[in-house]
């Protein structure tokens, strides 16, 4: 297998394309790096086009990693350690990384055709333009333990697909649907459509978390991180709460509530 050592190989500049949002958008793919999350693809019917490995990997450990190539029809690549550094997002590289395209859910195959829509798996999780990516991986982990049916992201989201966020969701982008929308009124119709009750958080809120039902078709929406939950979602919420705070502290960290929040679903389903 020929090694690649030339930044102006074709296969290392389509890969380092997809390091810029603009050319994920473009391509419909996205690079997940290390043998953790590419097992995690090949174990959940992850579309894996390619794998690219530094040198510095031997071929004997896609077999002791459980990342054979005969268990994908992806195409291998070789690089120089130099230009691998290049590709990777990570201080200490783990010499292997993989081209995946993007899982795309229309509304019919969220709803409709979703495998987790099961009793106990009814629940939605909607980020309501958050920008941190260790807050959005962090959210979309939580929701795949915590049961979750899939997650919804309104447009101002920061991109699910970027290296950060990858690899904070650890794995779950390949377990978790993933709806995108453009409005908050878009939404709203989604979610009354297929019967979710719409729960939101706010400080003038007179009802703890701990006191409303949310063990099944809760819609939880999580607000920006410096703005919260847009009015239009809080006008046409079914169910405003709140967590209890001590002292002074206005607000949580994003991923703290929205952790808080889904698993007092979890807590809800169990109690029985």
């Amino acid at each position: 297998m020929k090694l690649i050592t030339s930044g102006e190989n074709q296969i290392y500049k389509t890969a380092a394309q997809l390091k810029q949002k603009k050319y994920r958008d473009e391509q419909g793919k996205y690079l997940i790096e290390g043998p953790n999350l590419i097992r995690e693809a090949l174990q959940n019917g992850g579309d894996i086009e390619m794998i690219i490995r530094s040198s510095e990997f031997p071929e004997e450990d896609f077999v002791s990693e459980n990342l054979d190539p005969a268990l994908t029809a992806a195409e291998v690549a070789v690089m120089s350690p130099g230009l691998f550094r290049k590709l990777s997002e990570t201080e200490t590289p783990q010499g292997i990384l993989a081209v995946v395209k993007k899982r795309v859910y229309t509304e019919k195959k969220f709803f409709s055709e979703n495998p987790s829509v099961t009793y106990n798996k009814s629940n939605i999780i909607v980020l309501d333009r958050l920008q941190d990516p260790g807050n959005i991986g962090t959210i979309l982990r939580t929701a795949d333990a915590a049961g979750y049916m899939g997650a919804i992201l309104l447009k101002g989201t920061a991109d699910i697909y970027s290296p950060k966020i990858v690899r904070a969701a650890a794995g779950s982008l390949f377990r978790l649907p993933v709806l995108l929308a453009d409005t908050p009124g878009q939404v709203v119709r989604l979610l009354k459509g297929h019967g979710k009750n719409i729960v939101c958080t706010a400080l003038s809120s007179s009802r703890y978390y701990y006191g409303v039902e949310l063990a099944e078709n809760a819609a939880v929406i999580i607000g920006n991180e410096g703005n919260g939950v847009c009015d239009e979602f809080l006008e046409q919420s079914d169910i405003v709460i709140k967590i209890p705070m001590e002292g002074t502290i206005e607000s949580l960290n994003a991923a703290v509530s929205a952790g808080i929040l889904m698993y007092e679903s979890v807590r809800q389903r169990h109690k029985g």
